[in-house]
């Protein structure tokens, strides 16, 4: 499932996930509180579905499952490890599945380290800084399951 993140409906979504209230988002863009709430509605059961399609693909065995926050939390089949799927306003749907890996050698470690600052900006959690993309994604998402 295509999730549309240039609706206005998933706009309502990320402000509400950023702290905002139906009311304060309806004033704000001048529209009825009853609009707000039920476009955070239909985009709550669009995330969730995309969530769980994700983890049907990746077989990703569901725990814990956040629509308001676009959060999977589950354990790989497979792989037998820990894994997220999460909604990045920045980066789409993503899936991470806990490991130790070799970042340093990895060519995609920019990539990683831009993804789980930017994921968490998007949430407003802190993490330590390092040039450890595991450690980052260890906290961040410990962090991550603590909210859900």
């Amino acid at each position: 499932m295509f999730l549309p993140t240039d609706e206005k409906q998933f706009a309502f979504w990320a402000m509400r996930r950023n702290g905002m209230a139906n009311i304060a988002i309806a004033k704000q863009l001048g529209i009825s509180r009853q609009a707000v709430s039920h476009a955070l509605i239909q985009m709550d059961e669009k995330i969730e579905a995309v969530l769980r399609d994700m983890a049907k693909a990746n077989s990703i065995a569901a725990e814990k499952v956040n629509a308001e926050r676009g959060v999977l939390i589950g354990r790989s089949i497979p792989f037998r490890t820990a894994a997220i799927i999460f909604v990045s306003e920045k980066h789409g749907i993503q899936v991470w599945f806990e490991h130790e890996g070799d970042c340093g050698s990895c060519e995609r470690y920019p990539e990683c380290i831009e993804l789980l600052w930017d994921y968490a900006g998007e949430l407003g959690v802190k993490i330590e800084k390092t040039d450890d993309p595991t450690k980052m994604a260890d906290e961040l998402f410990q962090k991550v399951r603590e909210m859900i």
